[in-house]
């Protein structure tokens, strides 16, 4: 829920769904009782819809969660039971958070029916689904999507929203979320390592335990909505819940050491929830009362029964979970029948990777062309090319696929190809509609292999038979790096020899040329030729000799 100076744990309207301390809940699970027992001696329900920020109430379509483990402080990742685990992860809050959320939405679990009666596309203030409505999806066989590791940086002692929004941004890019289609069930949850303080979590003026936002959101702490290429990108902020001990929830379900994570998945579970039915906070569903999302009404308001927190077993285990306000029972549900409603549309992503690549006038480079049945059923996808730039060609094997498959995007140059950059664009046409993604092209002219030049000091000398006579061969680098060139001489008359000391030098050093004139040698003036010759380039130089 929102925040104000005055009475932190009540602020309305939403803006951001966060998990309070239970130690503060008491209060405020107080007033939420008060305000749910209000609701129902009224006739409208609990939560209504707002409008929808950027045309978003709720999460259609699969879930998808995509865990982000945010900085190099997690430690040596490892692999147990087959979930990536981290040095770093004292009470191993991360292996936990991968099953909880690989389970939801498995074992025929109904803890997930209750989100799928709310709805998209209702006016502000409505309450009631439309028959045709597209309903909050189920994750059928588990929510989680990917995990990631970004050690690329160390984690901010106290990162701010702006920053966690900035990271689930490149999250987004990471696991190739390119578009907003691609983007519309997803959500992105940065997890913090222990020993932080994410947008102030475990400090006296951060009486959250977690919340969820979007990168939109223009009040986001330290420099507002963040930008994004992919459309609106849905964030949890998680800090490393245990870190608050029993004020987030340890122990809330389970005793002893069967309970130590228990915060971790009811605080997850519940920003899980919120984020279905209010994906872009402020614009989906929650009571115009308090401000309350589906999580917040039924956030530390006890154990057990229909509508406290208790054991809830999915595929993967048995998780500590809340309840979440149903509209259909007028209270907080631990359970509920799966809504279908509108089944979503097909709908599929398209993405290039790498997303650019440099190349040498006539050569060429490659990438992969992947698609993803985002929504609805796999179809057939038709892909092309253009805004190649002239003298360049390119190919796709193969050119038609099924949405959930990936092609090879083969880009060819030749030596006409003018230089420079060139968005070159890959369409993905279906029957559902058409996506594009853009390939960046740069054409670079060809490297010219390292010159270097060539010349004799004194260029000409004249020596009486029988005697010798000297000249400095002289050598410079002029591109590239410098070479060995090793020295030869051509057009000695007879009677003439040659040596050179040193035979072959480093671009950019000398020898000398020693010319000996034997007493038999005709007499005449000659043009003697030097010549230089590298790995990569040689070059000449002449020397006249009279004699």
């Amino acid at each position: 829920m929102s925040t104000s100076s005055a009475t932190p744990e009540f602020a309305a309207p939403l803006h951001a769904g966060r998990v309070i301390f239970p130690t503060v809940a008491r209060a405020h699970a107080s007033r939420a009782a008060h305000g749910a027992s209000l609701v129902r001696g009224a006739t409208t329900a609990a939560l209504v819809a707002h409008g929808g920020t950027d045309g978003i109430e709720v999460t259609t379509g699969t879930p998808k969660v995509y865990l982000v483990f945010y900085g190099s402080q997690w430690g040596t990742e490892t692999t147990t039971g087959g979930y990536d685990s981290f040095s770093g992860d004292p009470v191993g809050m991360a292996p936990r958070l991968q099953a909880l959320l690989s389970g939801i939405g498995t074992n025929n679990e109904l803890w997930s029916g209750v989100m799928t009666q709310y709805c998209d596309g209702l006016a502000n203030g409505a309450s009631v689904c439309p028959t045709g409505a597209a309903h909050v999806g189920y994750p059928t066989g588990g929510a989680l999507a990917g995990v990631w590791y970004d050690n690329s940086v160390a984690a901010p002692s106290s990162a701010t929203g702006h920053q966690l929004a900035v990271e689930a941004v490149a999250a987004a890019a990471h696991f190739a979320n390119l578009t907003a289609a691609s983007n519309r069930s997803a959500q992105y949850v940065i997890v913090s390592p222990t020993g932080t303080h994410p947008d102030g979590f475990n400090t006296p003026s951060g009486t959250f335990c977690a919340y969820h936002d979007y990168n939109g959101d223009t009040t986001l702490s330290g420099g507002g909505a963040a930008a994004s290429s992919y459309g609106d990108i849905a964030f949890t902020n998680l800090p490393y819940v245990t870190d608050m001990g029993t004020s987030c929830g340890m122990n809330y379900v389970n005793g002893g050491s069967a309970g130590t994570l228990d915060g971790v998945t009811i605080v997850e579970g519940h920003e899980y929830a919120e984020t279905l039915s209010d994906q872009n906070a402020g614009g989906g569903w929650w009571d115009n009362t308090n401000g309350y999302e589906n999580g917040d009404l039924c956030a530390w308001v006890g154990r057990g029964g229909t509508g406290g927190a208790q054991n809830v077993t999915f595929a993967t285990g048995s998780f500590a979970m809340q309840a979440t306000w149903s509209n259909a029972t007028n209270g907080c549900a631990i359970s509920g029948p799966i809504v279908t409603g509108a089944a979503p549309g097909n709908d599929f992503s398209l993405a290039v990777s790498p997303t650019s690549a440099s190349v040498q006038q006539g050569s060429g480079t490659s990438a992969t062309v992947s698609t993803a049945t985002i929504s609805g059923s796999s179809q057939t996808v038709s892909l092309s090319v253009s805004g190649l730039p002239s003298g360049a060609s390119a190919t796709l094997t193969p050119s038609t696929l099924t949405s959930g498959s990936s092609s090879t995007l083969a880009v060819t140059t030749s030596s006409t190809t003018p230089t420079g950059t060139y968005a070159v664009t890959v369409t993905g046409t279906a029957t559902s509609g058409t996506h594009t993604a853009t390939f960046s092209l740069t054409v670079t002219a060809p490297v010219v292999p390292g010159t270097f030049s060539l010349a004799a000091s004194p260029s000409s000398g004249t020596v009486a038979l029988g005697r010798s006579i000297s000249t400095t061969v002289i050598t410079s680098t002029l591109s590239g790096s410098a070479q060995t060139v090793s020295l030869s001489i051509s057009g000695l008359p007879s009677g003439v020899s040659a040596s050179f000391t040193p035979a072959s030098v480093t671009s950019g050093g000398s020898s000398t040329l020693r010319l000996t004139v034997s007493r038999r040698s005709l007499a005449g003036t000659y043009t003697l030729t030097i010549t230089g010759k590298g790995p990569s380039y040689t070059t000449t130089t002449t020397y006249k000799l009279t004699d």
